[in-house]
Formats: structure tokens, sequence, C-alpha cells
């Protein structure tokens, strides 16, 4: 866990590039003031306790009274710190499959639940990002269209894909790797290629089970739901930063933007996407190269884009850490029933 917390300040490297490079000063962006900023990250957290409450939501169905609401929510909330220090946003559902496994619960019903409740997050955020990318396209900006929809496209396939392939057909490790893996790991390598055919074929055997009742379409769709409704308030909380620097723009247009960068942030480059999805976000508003760093006058300015940042991205980082410490690595005692 202590790379992560190098990963944070190398994260900010981008930042004091655009800031160094255009002269920005902290006053610039404290001149956006403490009330838009606070709103701002009020915004962003909302997003995430809506992330907390699917997540409570769907372990109570599947797995029933696990833990308290609360504390079901504030461990999604802390894996989401995982998410942040990582390129491409993955890894928050080891921390739910580790948490879960605590309290009991077997790694494939663990697993499933994670699945589950990343698949409806991938498949809400992708629905918008492709949606911000046909704007794009439709509005010229071919490069920005181009990057934002095969990203997009691309993880909301795979996913959904593999999602429902699962209740039709059991995985295993292609024999390609099994065979690799077991040549050079010996006995050991081979018990783990049993240990995760076994896994992949209890997960299977879960998706069987549960899709095509009408419960799970139930959960599956209000979890969706609960996922538009989360990313939305993401794109809020820069139309809040931006109309107070005077750049105007609506709730629609602010969510298209922010799923455009939240797209373009996703290419495994930086940590969090930190740098791509300022450049993205700028980007799409001014319908440029993602990778240019020039803003035209009476655009956007930097200063509201990195204010963003720091309130969506920064600030969490913090909260989601101390619930990450707090709930989901804390020593957890079975207790004792006579």
């Amino acid at each position: 866990m202590n790379w992560r917390i190098i990963a944070i300040p190398a994260s900010m490297i981008p930042i004091l590039i655009i800031a160094i490079q255009f002269e920005i000063k902290p006053e610039d962006v404290f001149a956006i003031g403490i009330l838009p900023f606070l709103a701002a990250v009020g915004a962003m957290i909302i997003k995430l306790v809506l992330q907390g409450v699917k997540f409570a939501y769907i372990v109570r169905k599947y797995l029933g009274p696990v833990d308290s609401i609360p504390k079901l929510a504030g461990v999604r909330m802390g894996s989401e710190f995982i998410k942040f220090t990582t390129p491409m946003f993955v890894g928050a559902e080891f921390i739910i499959i580790y948490w879960l496994h605590k309290k009991g619960i077997s790694t494939p019903k663990s697993s499933w639940v994670a699945i589950l409740d990343i698949v409806t997050e991938v498949f809400a955020g992708g629905l918008l990002a492709i949606m911000a990318g046909i704007l794009a396209l439709m509005n010229g900006a071919i490069v920005v269209a181009v990057i934002v929809l095969s990203t997009s496209v691309f993880v909301t396939t795979l996913w959904m894909i593999l999602f429902f392939l699962s209740s039709k057909k059991t995985f295993q490790v292609p024999k390609g790797i099994s065979n690799l893996i077991q040549k050079f790991g010996k006995d050991k390598g081979g018990h783990i290629i049993d240990q995760t055919n076994q896994w992949m074929e209890e997960i299977c055997s879960m998706s069987r089970k549960n899709f095509g009742t009408k419960e799970s379409k139930k959960v599956f769709v209000n979890g969706f739901i609960l996922s538009i409704i989360s990313w939305i308030f993401y794109g809020a909380s820069f139309m809040i930063i931006a109309n107070e620097t005077g750049y105007v723009i609506d709730l629609f247009d602010s969510v298209m933007a922010v799923m455009a960068a939240n797209a373009i942030g996703n290419l495994p480059i930086t940590v969090g996407g930190s740098g791509l999805a300022e450049f993205g976000i700028v980007a799409y508003l001014n319908n440029l190269d993602p990778f240019n760093f020039e803003i035209p006058q009476k655009s956007i300015e930097w200063s509201a884009v990195i204010g963003w940042r720091i309130a969506t991205y920064y600030v969490p980082i913090v909260v989601t850490w101390l619930l990450l410490v707090k709930l989901a690595l804390s020593k957890y005692t079975k207790p004792n029933i006579s």
C-alpha cells in the first residue's frame, strides 16, 4: 500500500507542469471562492456516497445483512482510493472482495457482488461517455471523439460481454497462459491455475443462478440508475466551478465534458488519469487536440480546471484513504457465537 502513497505526489506532476507552463498561481485557483469549491467537493462526495449506497443495496440483496448500510457504503467509498491511485481506475473490486471475505463471505460470492457493482458503474459511465463522444464527432472534434469513443466503447463492451456471457459459458484460464504458468511455476503454478479455474467456475455458476430472475433484473436496473445519478453529480461539480469563473455551462454539457475527460483519463498513461482528465475536459469544450495545452481566449481558464480537479480528485483521495484505513483494512474479529 505504501507505493500508493507515493503515487499521490506523482499524480501532481502534470498539474504542476500546467501551472508552470501558464504561470498559474495559487491565488488564481483560490479566486474561485471557498463556497463554490466546497459545493464542488460536496457534489463529488455525494457521487461517492451514492456509489456506496448502491454497493450496500447489492450486498444486502444477494448476501443479506452482512453489516450496516453506513458501514457497507463507507467500505465502498474507501475502496475508491485504490482506483484514484491506479492507471485506468482499477483495483477497488479487490478491496471489496477482501473485506467481504474477512466477514466470512466466500470468494465467489464476494466476487459476484463486486463484479455486479463495477459492471453497473462501467455501463452507466460508458453510455454517458459514448454520448459525449458522439456529440464531439458531430461538432467536428475528430481527435477527441476517436479517443473518447474508442476508450469508452472498448471498456464498456468488454465488461458487458464478459458479464453476460458468464451466465452462458464457464470461463477458464486460457490453455496457453495455463501451460506457461505451470511450466515456470511447477506444482505451485498448477495449484494457482486450479484455484483460479475453480473460482471462475463458481462465479459463472452464480451468474447462471441469478441471471434471468425478476429480482436480479430489478437489482441491475436500480444499480444502473444509481450509477447514472452519481455520474450526474460528478458532472455537476465542474459546472459549479466553471460558472463561478464566468464560463457559463449547463448541467448536460458539463456532464458530457466530464465524462469525455473521464474516458480520456482511462488511458493507462498516468496515475488516476492525472493530466489526461484536465486536457480532456479542455479539449472537449474547445474541440481541440486533447494533448494541446493552449486554451483559446474567452474560454474556460486553466485555474478553473485545476480547481475542479483538486475538488474532485485530491480532496476525495484524503476522504477515501481515511475510510479505507478505518473500515476496509481494519482488523475484524468474528463474534463468538455461544
